[in-house]
């Protein structure tokens, strides 16, 4: 998996998916990354603000090694959320 050559372990994915099953925290995140741009993707300090804000949501503390590792992942993707391929891609990976 390409998100395991950042350092985040598939454990992590996996709890994260778990909560994603729960339709509330769903759609705190689904708030969350609603209005979100490519360019808001590929901004440092925006990707970060969110990787905290999801964190917080879905109760899961990360360390700022973790954090980074999260953020450095995220800005390599180059995600356009309004390109379906894209979103495919993403789906794939974390299937």
């Amino acid at each position: 998996m390409s998100y395991q050559k950042y350092g985040i372990p598939p454990q992590f994915v996996e709890r994260v998916k778990l909560k994603l099953k729960n339709p509330a925290v769903k759609d705190k995140i689904r708030l969350l990354l609603g209005n979100v741009t490519k360019y808001d993707l590929q901004d440092r300090p925006k990707v970060k603000k969110l990787v905290k804000s999801a964190s917080s949501i879905l109760k899961e503390p990360l360390t700022d090694t973790q954090e980074d590792q999260i953020v450095a992942f995220v800005l390599a993707q180059k995600i356009d959320p309004n390109n379906t391929f894209h979103l495919l891609k993403l789906w794939g990976m974390f299937r």
